[in-house]
């Protein structure tokens, strides 16, 4: 159960209604977070807005590694419902669902080419540390991304990490969009952590 809860009866304004009706007609139900969101409806459509910017057809990172970046970040913080949705998400976008079982600890998996493990690594660093990332990293970054794709990752990084750290902090509960674990196997984010300091 969340945090806050917001009564059945709460006028939101009806661009956030609208969100709402899109939200049942795709996944059969509003998204809790929406609900939040929604209370404060001028941010929502920033957030929103920024979310339809990062997750376009056109954006040089490919569907399944959004997928899978946005559901390792959601690991590391611990939020059910976006591992929840973004497991869901990374099935329909073709992951196979053994790969996603094996994301938490995707350095020793034979399923996740180079490329892969260069952004996930990269996605740890940010979310762990928020530190800034050292030469040795951002060459192996250049080695498989472009410098407009790694802007994308970034952002990407950035955008989910505000989204999990908002729905974890809040106690938002998965909706049961997919059957994933909620997070990384006791001691990986203290394991990823300490390869990251090293």
């Amino acid at each position: 159960m969340p945090m806050i809860s917001t009564s059945a009866d709460f006028r939101y304004p009806w661009y956030v209604r609208l969100v709402f009706w899109l939200q049942r007609r795709k996944y059969g139900a509003e998204l809790a977070p929406a609900r939040l969101w929604g209370r404060t409806p001028r941010v929502f459509l920033a957030f929103a807005g920024l979310y339809r910017a990062i997750d376009r057809a056109t954006s040089p990172i490919d569907p399944a590694l959004r997928s899978l970046v946005t559901v390792r970040v959601s690991q590391i913080n611990w939020c059910e419902f976006c591992v929840d949705i973004n497991s869901a998400t990374a099935l329909e976008r073709s992951v196979d669902a053994a790969k996603l079982s094996e994301l938490a600890d995707f350095e020793h998996s034979a399923r996740y080419s180079a490329r892969e493990k260069a952004a996930l690594r990269y996605a740890e660093a940010v979310t762990i540390t928020g530190r800034r990332v050292d030469t040795a990293q951002m060459n192996e970054l250049k080695a498989h991304f472009s410098d407009d794709a790694i802007i994308e990752l970034t952002a990407l990084i950035a955008f989910q990490n505000l989204s999990s750290k908002f729905n974890a902090a809040l106690h938002v509960p998965a909706q049961g969009f997919c059957r994933m674990p909620p997070g990384p196997p006791a001691g990986m984010a203290r394991r990823a952590s300490q390869e990251i300091a090293k």
